[in-house]
């Protein structure tokens, strides 16, 4: 079975702690990479395409909206404007529930939008939402 590779893009230590949990209450016991920063996602998967390593880019990214040095927005502009990097699906998951910011992601190339949940109890449910869709659902090409 295919080793499945997600990226975290979420610069809150306990919320890098809690979604590490919640997918593995949620029996996922592949990899998961959590960056900091847009900075370090975007150098992150410059690194893989410099490695050719195809095998490592990830199913989906996961990507929280408001983190220093570079925010998601620009994070998700600069990946749906790159010929290798844009078939990649980028979630944003973020504490923002504003319709315009929502709006404003999709134009730029968001695949799903998703509102952090309020309790570690939903954090639970999105996380088996959106790992049954994106993981068991969704087909990609080889």
């Amino acid at each position: 079975m295919e080793e499945i590779f997600i990226l975290i893009a979420e610069d809150d230590a306990d919320d890098r702690f809690l979604l590490q949990s919640a997918f593995e209450e949620n029996g996922y016991c592949d990899k998961l990479s959590f960056v900091e920063n847009g900075v370090e996602l975007i150098d992150y998967l410059h690194q893989l395409e410099a490695d050719k390593n195809e095998a490592k880019m990830p199913r989906f990214i996961l990507l929280d909206l408001n983190m220093p040095k570079k925010d998601g927005r620009e994070v998700l502009k600069e990946i749906k404007q790159s010929p290798s990097l844009k078939k990649i699906p980028v979630i944003i998951f973020s504490t923002t529930n504003n319709e315009q910011e929502m709006k404003r992601c999709y134009e730029l190339g968001a695949n799903s939008y998703i509102t952090k949940p309020n309790s570690f109890e939903n954090l639970i449910k999105t996380v088996a939402a959106v790992r049954s869709y994106w993981i068991n659902t969704t087909s990609f090409p080889k």
